[in-house]
């Protein structure tokens, strides 16, 4: 006979917000059911009451982990819907500071997985060495978190000779310590055993959830928009895109693996080709009536960004696609078959992010309306 074992919406395997309801009988996973919400803040509704410069601020505050990602992402967006094209130093400074929080981001995972199967040891070590990409960024952009290096047409802030050494300096160490990262993964057979054919996503089933990131490469599925369709300084970078067949946590962990090796790759070619130039636009017009669309690759997948204007400084609609909307519809397939003890890494495995998941739209399918509330709405029950 099974029975239901809840986990959260608070619980301490989980690091945000959310509800999974499984379905056990004995130790092994039968089913389930997943539910999100938790962390709705509404940031959607509140892009059209803020003009299109306050909103860089407000869309780096959807993930605190990958905050860059979201203000490229949503000025690039911007730009196209203006017409601008930021300068080229500008567009390398971005990837610079793309690949950093890539680095930053995959350590932080790594800690959060070694944590998650009992090696805290390795998740002391995993945050310590994730400092020297904390200390690029901050040495670029002025701060550790919510970096502020966007603006429209451009970036903030430049690169001086001395943080260019700064940043050969660190990326020296952490080439170091990727190769030690791997030499764990390599030849712990403790973990080994812990984390392969655990957590198993097909490639044909990863198509069918239309998963992204190291989820999607980590069962086969060769995509990635820095390549398939590059943006800022990508096309002048040359680097790989690992990909792993085995479907399983082991893959998705080697992907994030080698993605740290070409991180870091990308940033020392992005660095050394550095042009001459300004950083930023000097005028900017107004936006025209229209649509505009925008992706980039964060840290755990396709992001996407959709714009509509009507002409005045308040974008009409904004719309955001997190990489976590589609990947967490793996979440169930992976632990169904699996024992309770290794629901936490699988979870832990797509790195789920749920406070940039949740927002809520309401049909009347009776009218053939959509709606969209503010949290204060839903909190006061001013649903018709």
């Amino acid at each position: 006979m099974s029975s239901i074992l809840p986990i959260g919406p608070f619980h301490p395997a989980l690091k945000e917000a959310a509800y999974i309801k499984l379905e056990v009988d004995g130790e092994r996973v039968v089913g389930g059911d997943f539910k999100v919400g938790y962390m709705h803040r509404g940031i959607e509704e509140l892009a059209t009451r803020k003009t299109y410069h306050s909103n860089i601020f407000l869309f780096e505050r959807v993930c605190g982990i990958c905050n860059t990602v979201h203000s490229t992402c949503y000025t690039q967006t911007v730009e196209a819907l203006m017409g601008i094209d930021p300068p080229e130093r500008a567009k390398y400074i971005r990837t610079i500071v793309f690949e950093a929080e890539r680095i930053q981001s995959h350590l932080l995972w790594f800690g959060v997985g070694m944590h998650e199967i009992g090696y805290d040891t390795a998740y002391m070590y995993m945050w310590r060495e994730r400092e020297h990409a904390l200390e690029i960024l901050e040495s670029i952009c002025g701060k550790r978190v919510n970096f502020g290096i966007n603006t429209i047409g451009g970036v903030r802030r430049d690169i001086t000779p001395e943080k260019q050494r700064l940043i050969k300096t660190k990326l020296d160490i952490l080439e170091r310590t990727i190769g030690k990262i791997g030499k764990i993964l390599v030849e712990d057979k403790v973990l080994e055993a812990r984390v392969k054919g655990v957590g198993v996503l097909s490639k044909d089933e990863a198509r069918r959830l239309c998963v992204v990131g190291p989820t999607a490469r980590g069962s086969g599925v060769d995509i990635d928009t820095r390549r398939d369709d590059p943006y800022a300084a990508y096309q002048n970078i040359d680097f790989d895109v690992p990909v792993e067949e085995g479907g399983d946590v082991l893959s998705r962990t080697l992907v994030r693996l080698k993605e740290l090796t070409e991180s870091v790759k990308i940033i020392r070619q992005a660095t050394a080709k550095l042009p001459k130039g300004p950083v930023a636009s000097e005028s900017l017009p107004l936006p025209t009536v229209g649509e505009a669309f925008g992706r980039v690759e964060a840290h755990r997948g396709e992001l996407v960004y959709y714009l509509r204007s009507n002409g005045t400084n308040f974008p009409e609609r904004v719309k955001v696609r997190t990489p976590s909307v589609v990947n967490n519809n793996s979440i169930l397939p992976m632990v169904v078959g699996e024992t309770i003890a290794d629901v936490p890494i699988i979870l832990a495995s797509i790195d789920p992010c749920f406070s940039c998941t949740d927002r809520v739209t309401v049909l009347d399918t009776g009218k053939n309306i959509e709606k969209t509330y503010s949290f204060s709405d839903l909190r006061r029950g001013r649903i018709k």
